[in-house]
């Protein structure tokens, strides 16, 4: 079996920041590894502090006047902000829109199945878009989809909040819930 190397290269997951020499400001705000305050001064004195201790001086901010720098090792800084952009990253990604459909002429079993998983991606966080294709003649019938709506919001009104109130799209009926945070909703005043 010939293994064939992947025509994707690794992009560099490496985090550039200024250090050190690299930081020409006159003067900057010092944190100490922990995020206390040192005070603003000059930068090679900055610089200096840094290396007396056996670590770098990384520029944080070039927009606050003046700049904020921090004394830590390069390294550690790097895998701090890696973490953070993981985190984000993971937040970004954690909502999803699921869909799921329903016939205007259904039965109940089959609305309890449908709606039990409307529920199970609410509890998840995911935003949910619920359609319900009209087929055939039924189209003229479309007071049986609205109704199946009502019936969908009804029974999730403390999970969500309609974000897209039923819309015809086409031959279909579409709308949005988007879960409520912490899975309650606020009372009404």
């Amino acid at each position: 079996m010939i293994k064939r190397r992947s025509k994707q290269r690794h992009r560099s997951s490496r985090i550039y920041v200024k250090i050190n020499n690299q930081i020409h400001f006159p003067q900057v705000r010092v944190l100490s590894e922990q995020g206390d305050m040192i005070g603003v001064m000059p930068t090679r004195e900055a610089v200096s502090q840094a290396r007396q201790a056996n670590k770098d001086l990384v520029l944080i901010t070039e927009q606050a006047k003046p700049p904020v720098a921090k004394i830590i090792e390069l390294a550690k800084h790097r895998y701090q902000l890696q973490q953070r952009l993981a985190q984000q990253r993971k937040k970004a990604k954690a909502q999803e829109l699921k869909e799921v459909r329903f016939t205007p002429f259904m039965s109940d079993n089959d609305f309890q199945a449908r709606l039990g998983r409307v529920i199970r991606f609410l509890n998840k966080g995911d935003k949910v878009k619920l359609s319900l294709l009209f087929k055939g003649r039924s189209i003229t019938k479309k007071e049986f989809g609205y109704e199946m709506f009502k019936r969908v919001f009804a029974e999730t009104t403390e999970l969500a909040d309609v974000e897209r109130q039923p819309k015809m799209v086409g031959r279909s009926l579409v709308a949005q819930l988007m879960p409520v945070k912490n899975g309650l909703k606020p009372a009404a005043t």
